[in-house]
């Protein structure tokens, strides 16, 4: 398993992502589509999920493909921004062919970050707009860190922020990971640099620190968020063709992902979710093997996005949190200076 080239979700050939958001709001949105639909599934396992259009995503459902996915900030007031991409898909005739008419099937979730400081008092809803804005920015190359969707985006002690990954499996298939990263856990172990997701980390892609020689084993984590203020939502992606059956159970596997990068992970006051989607371009070889490997890959993609969303962080006036690099940017500086790596271009955003 190696890195895709660009180390981000759009190694999937056919996808692009769009981010748009809105420095004074302190949030945005971030948009993925294809160059077709695409076949999609979703599995939740937080208690404080907010979404739309995620019942259709079910297998035994009529419609067999989507036109695009949705992340947002803003809590229920976000999932208004799939109103402004089904509005210019609509306008580039994309949509659920239903004789002359074309529906866009846009599903969506959020995150809450209505309290992280940015000026929430508004006469008309910003999140249709920024969704419009998000589908003229879609390109293969786009922003992670504080971006998009990810802009405003907490966690347990760090800023949070958009991430996402890839990774090239030895049958040629490629797994993406998206993730906006507002957990109520820690992507950081205890109170240092070092990140969960250590263990899967590909060319010192989050600052290539290692694990820490302990671990808070014995602590018992302490709620830093109300009901509903967190949730992790993410976007897993394949060129490997599997239905929507085959992709749910990919949903599933993925979230382990979750469990590998933030503690804790999947709390009643996350509303963690997770898409999953393919294109449809690589034939499966061995139906039983290629599943087995792509679901291992898409939960050590993830865990490797949740860091990276993490580490890329930048900040700004008014943060609540530090971000990972005025916090620890130091420790790796030492850790530089101390192994001086070649680092890979790969990833860079």
């Amino acid at each position: 398993m190696r890195q895709g080239p660009l180390n981000l979700i759009t190694d999937v050939a056919g996808l692009r992502v769009g981010n748009a958001h809105d420095s004074v709001l302190r949030s945005g949105v971030t948009m993925l589509t294809g160059d077709r639909p695409f076949a999609a599934a979703v599995h939740v396992m937080g208690g404080a999920p907010g979404t739309r259009e995620t019942d259709l995503l079910a297998p035994d459902k009529l419609v067999a493909a989507v036109d695009a996915l949705v992340v947002s900030g803003g809590s229920a007031f976000g999932l208004a921004a799939c109103d402004g991409v089904m509005a210019a898909l609509h306008a580039a005739g994309r949509g659920f062919a239903v004789g002359p008419a074309r529906v866009p099937i846009v599903p969506g979730a959020i995150v809450f970050d209505l309290l992280n400081g940015g000026d929430k008092v508004w006469r008309t809803n910003p999140y249709p707009a920024l969704g419009k804005a998000a589908v003229a920015a879609a390109a293969e190359h786009f922003a992670i860190g504080s971006a998009g969707a990810g802009l405003g985006a907490l966690t347990g002690s760090l800023k949070g922020g958009l991430g996402s990954a890839s990774a090239v499996l030895a049958n040629g298939a490629t797994v993406g990971a998206l993730v906006v990263v507002n957990a109520l856990g820690q992507a950081t172990v205890g109170d240092g640099p070092h990140f969960w997701a250590a263990p899967w980390e590909l060319d010192a892609e989050f600052g290539g620190l290692g694990l820490p020689t302990a671990f808070p084993a014995a602590e018992e984590p302490l709620a830093s968020k109300r009901l509903g203020e967190a949730t992790t939502i993410a976007i897993v992606a394949t060129d490997a063709a599997l239905d929507k059956a085959a992709l749910q159970r990919m949903a599933i596997v993925a979230h382990d992902g979750l469990a590998r990068s933030l503690v804790p992970s999947h709390t009643p006051l996350d509303g963690d979710l997770i898409f999953a989607l393919s294109t449809g371009a690589r034939p499966l070889t061995d139906p039983v093997a290629d599943a087995f490997g792509l679901g291992h890959a898409a939960a050590t993609v993830l865990a490797r996005a949740v860091a990276r969303g993490v580490y890329a962080a930048l900040p700004s006036p008014g943060d609540l949190q530090p971000c990972w690099k005025a916090a620890f940017g130091q420790a790796e500086g030492r850790r530089d200076q101390r192994t001086a790596p070649e680092r890979s271009p790969r990833g860079t955003a």
